[in-house]
């Protein structure tokens, strides 16, 4: 049965992985605010017809914390995404790919920030290592690359801080279901993405996409919405609930080797050392959740909302 439950959060990081290339390709035709705000407004109505069927309209209700879903929801949803897109057009795939495998480590260091729960010292040298691994792949082993970590490997630190936040905060909503959770900050977030996305249109920060655009990048959203924010998540969830959640977060290494099999097969051939690279990161975050697992294995599986170590989706926490 547990190696049967290891299939869900295996589907969940490889359809992951294979979105960062998929939405680069979209940026050819849609902006970035645009794009992420088109792909939202779907999942949203997803989101909400899922949570109606099987909570009722009364999920909807906020139950007095208003501002801490809005809070959350702008940070984490519009935040993450926003920045995410944006750096997409500054930076390669495989490279956004390794920042967003770092988001349980930087969650632990939220955690400390916010809680006074220091991590361990191996934790924090382990950090150090993978953010090296990343500065390998970004620069290619010459200091003359480090130019290239520019805008786009600032604006993926502010998305991994920003779901660092969002996942911490999590913690305090034990009592709401994962869904229930995951929509209404979704909905928050989207309507903040909404706003943004007509003020940098009215302002010519961006352009409105034209409905051929639209059309041309429909099966790049299609595979965004169906698959990174409701598949993927669902499969997410239920590997979280059979595994738990520091097992499971071993499977978020594997988003940036998929990212990576993606741009290989699509033609691109990494030089030796992004390969070095991104093994030496890929290694230091699983040696990070292994050292940030429980070590007393009686002790009851932590959920996907409460535990604030647990990892979620980078892109889609639609059940979180």
């Amino acid at each position: 049965m547990r190696s049967r439950a290891t299939a869900y959060p295996l589907v969940a990081v490889l359809g992951w992985g294979v979105m960062f290339p998929i939405l680069a390709s979209a940026l050819n035709r849609v902006d970035p605010l645009n794009l992420t705000t088109a792909r939202y407004l779907l999942a949203a109505v997803v989101l909400v017809a899922i949570l109606l069927l099987r909570e009722g309209a009364g999920a909807l209700r906020h139950g007095g914390r208003a501002l801490e879903v809005v809070v959350l929801g702008v940070v984490g949803f519009a935040g993450f995404n926003l920045l995410t897109n944006l750096a997409l057009e500054h930076a390669a795939p495989q490279q956004i790919s390794l920042f967003v495998a770092t988001t349980p480590v930087i969650t632990q260091l939220v955690r400390w920030a916010r809680d006074g729960v220091r991590p361990k010292p191996l934790l924090l040298a382990l950090s150090l290592v993978a953010l090296l691994g990343v500065g390998l792949v970004i620069t290619r082993g010459s200091l003359a690359g480090l130019g290239q970590f520019g805008l786009g490997g600032l604006m993926m630190v502010g998305a991994v801080l920003g779901w660092g936040i969002y996942t911490h905060g999590a913690s305090r909503f034990g009592e709401w279901s994962p869904l229930r959770f995951t929509t209404l900050t979704a909905l928050a977030g989207t309507a903040a993405m909404l706003a943004l996305s007509i003020g940098a249109d009215a302002v010519g920060w961006q352009h409105a996409p034209a409905a051929a655009d639209l059309v041309a990048v429909a099966p790049q959203l299609a595979y965004a919405v169906l698959v990174g924010a409701v598949i993927a998540v669902l499969a997410w969830n239920t590997g979280v609930q059979r595994l738990g959640a520091a097992n499971a977060a071993l499977f978020m290494n594997l988003v940036p080797v998929t990212t990576f099999a993606v741009q290989i097969a699509r033609g691109y051939r990494p030089e030796p050392v992004e390969l070095v690279g991104a093994a030496i990161t890929i290694a230091a975050l699983i040696a990070a959740n292994l050292a940030a697992r429980p070590r007393t294995a009686s002790l009851p599986l932590p959920s996907a909302v409460t535990d604030p170590v647990a990892v979620t989706d980078p892109v889609a926490v639609s059940a979180r």
